[in-house]
């Protein structure tokens, strides 16, 4: 046990929380994080901002009747403080925002608790807050909220988010406009001049360093000079909107670390919480946990990284947390257990059951088959099944849910009919359930593999005048600027064309079915899938199946043999609004269509499937498939 126990200080404009180890100062009442002592350095966030712009919680909201992702920006300050818990083991503090009528239209409709606490010899604090919306009260929209964090610039130089994803950054100077040239949108600049000589000729856009729910538990940044680091750890899911493949924010240049929980990135509008008929709704944010290590001079810096990995390893098996003082945040004995099995039923793979190796399970309000991707006010509880599909989710909140599941190497949806309804230390089996993909009729050719990502598919190289070089020979290449516009050099006499049985998906599907640029104006492609069919069953049906791992304001139609056909065998209208092109995302919003080709619709010999993306006023327009597949009609008896 540490000898200094917390000690609280409160003065007429800042309260500091100090425990020997690190000494936080935050604004009063407003809640702001005004300053971080630790190791020497007097303040870890930017002292050359205001006050108000170095760590906070944030939100974007919007009137009822608005439309798209963007809002009122509002930095959440609190108007009255008060401490919840004070001993030398914990302090609790409580930053609070309370609504009434007469702040109509002017401040976002909700009732907003901040807090912080800081246990004994702790490196570091941590944050939540709840948000509640009473009944009666006016409807609203929220696109975002998170908390933020800037750290000084003369120190920070150095992001870590995964072992394969850390480098030295860009100055925020930089995308200044006599060092930096801004490209197709703002967030990505091209370093002209930067302050860094070996930054030169690099592009710097903070949606390069996107993550996955599933993976995004711990980033940060390093300094060098004292050997320092500063992470944000998010141990759980559960609060964070969209599923565990919802796309998010981390670090960027600034230097900038964020906690997001809700955001609309890489989903669109969808991914927007609409509160609506005076809805009454409460949730609870975090806690995160913000930690700070350090190391010996002389030894290695980067060693901070794996140190905070062990660290995040400790925070997860510390979920749920029992120090909290809030009633709306229950431990670990007032909440649920969800265990069972998950196989798969498909007939034209095996006789027998499969096991749902490595799914996504997880609970979610109840909602229709695959809703859980595009809710995002309440909670969700995902884990990964084992090889041979068992899972079992502990600390589940009460309430009912549905159980949602997709399998890797399987299409669709799965959900559970049954209402779970989960109560204080609960433990429900479910047995097994099974999972029946959509299936008529033997494969006849597929191309891709159903995950939900277009990873698979050839990723160029990116042009050398637009690189990253964290992602030169890298798995996710995907992530470089600029792509979509090496689909016009690849195929410049022409689209695409894939021929079943001679081409390979690795190296011959394009990764995004983009617009190409003609005339000085954007045009639709159409891509062509050839195949061989012989024995047709002209009065059988086949099917065609195409998942979908992101669109972005575009529409997919689909002609078969004929590509002049003045109507479709199929189109999906306009969906979608990802945006994955444009930030380097490699899927978004997964969508799953089939549609009926009759026999008499194929000939003997080469058959052609058109897919057809006509929607042409920008470059970031397009479709990124999961999976293609053509199945036969099902065999007679």
């Amino acid at each position: 046990m540490s000898p200094h126990g917390v000690n609280l200080r409160i003065q007429d404009h800042h309260v500091v929380m100090d425990n020997g180890v690190l000494q936080v100062t935050l604004s009063k009442p407003d809640g702001i994080v005004t300053g971080i002592r630790y190791n020497g350095i007097s303040n870890l966030l930017e002292v050359l901002n205001e006050e108000s712009n170095r760590g906070y919680w944030d939100l974007v909201w919007s009137d009822p009747g608005a439309t798209g992702t963007t809002g009122t920006f509002d930095v959440i300050k609190g108007t009255v403080f008060k401490v919840i818990v004070e001993n030398e083991e914990q302090v609790e503090l409580s930053f609070t925002r309370t609504w009434d009528p007469s702040l109509k239209g002017k401040l976002v409709p909700l009732n907003i608790d901040k807090r912080f606490i800081m246990l004994r010899g702790s490196s570091g604090f941590y944050s939540y807050a709840i948000y509640e919306h009473l009944e009666g009260w006016p409807d609203f929209n929220i696109a975002e909220t998170r908390i933020a964090f800037k750290l000084r610039k003369d120190k920070f130089h150095y992001m870590a988010m995964a072992d394969n994803r850390q480098r030295v950054m860009p100055m925020p100077d930089d995308r200044l406009p006599d060092r930096g040239r801004p490209l197709a949108y703002p967030e990505a600049v091209l370093l002209v001049n930067p302050i860094n000589p070996d930054l030169k000729g690099e592009v710097d856009d903070k949606y390069q360093y996107s993550c996955d729910n599933k993976d995004n538990r711990v980033h940060g940044w390093i300094c060098f000079d004292p050997p320092i680091g500063f992470w944000q750890i998010t141990p759980t899911d559960e609060f964070r909107s969209g599923g565990p493949l919802k796309q998010n924010l981390t670090s960027h240049v600034g230097p900038t670390t964020l906690a997001m929980f809700l955001s609309a990135h890489y989903a669109g509008e969808d991914l927007v919480v609409k509160f609506r008929d005076g809805e009454p709704w409460k949730k609870v944010f975090g806690p995160v946990f913000i930690y700070l290590n350090s190391a010996m001079e002389g030894d290695d810096p980067l060693a901070l990284w794996e140190d905070a990995k062990e660290q995040m390893t400790i925070e997860v098996q510390s979920w749920p947390y029992d120090f909290l003082a809030s009633e709306d945040f229950p431990p670990s004995h007032q909440r649920g257990t969800v265990s069972g099995r998950l196989l798969v039923r498909d007939r034209y793979i095996s006789d027998k059951y499969i096991s749902a190796t490595n799914a996504y399970v997880g609970l979610a309000p109840p909602g229709d088959v695959g809703s859980w991707q595009r809710e995002c006010k309440d909670y969700q509880f995902w884990i990964r099944a084992d090889e041979d599909g068992y899972f079992s989710i502990y600390n589940v909140r009460i309430g009912d849910y549905n159980i949602y599941a997709w399998v890797p190497g399987f299409i669709g949806d799965y959900r559970n009919d049954n209402i779970v309804t989960i109560t204080a230390g609960c433990e429900i089996d479910m047995g097994d359930v099974v999972y029946k993909p959509p299936r008529d009729g033997p494969t006849l050719w597929e191309i891709g593999v159903p995950d939900r990502s277009a990873q698979e598919f050839y990723v160029p190289d990116p042009n050398p005048t637009y690189i990253n070089k964290l992602f030169v020979n890298h798995p996710d290449k995907f992530r470089q600027y600029g792509l979509w516009e090496r689909y016009d050099e690849l195929y410049p006499d022409g689209d695409l064309i894939y021929t079943v049985g001679t081409s390979d998906y690795t190296n011959d599907w394009f990764f995004a079915h983009v617009t190409r640029k003609k005339d000085n104006k954007y045009v639709g492609t159409t891509w062509q899938i050839k195949f061989n069919l012989y024995d047709i069953d002209l009065t059988g049906t086949y099917k065609l199946r195409l998942a979908l791992a992101s669109a972005t304001l575009s529409e997919l139609q689909v002609r078969v043999n004929d590509p002049k056909a003045s109507l479709p065998l199929f189109s999906s209208g306009l969906i979608g609004k990802d945006n994955s092109i444009a930030r380097h995302g490699i899927h978004g919003l997964y969508w799953l269509y089939s549609m009926d080709i009759a026999g008499s619709k194929l000939v003997e010999g080469e058959n052609i499937i058109f897919l057809t993306q006509p929607r042409s006023t920008s470059p970031f327009q397009g479709i990124l498939y999961d999976y293609i597949r053509l199945e036969g009609p099902p065999p007679s008896g």
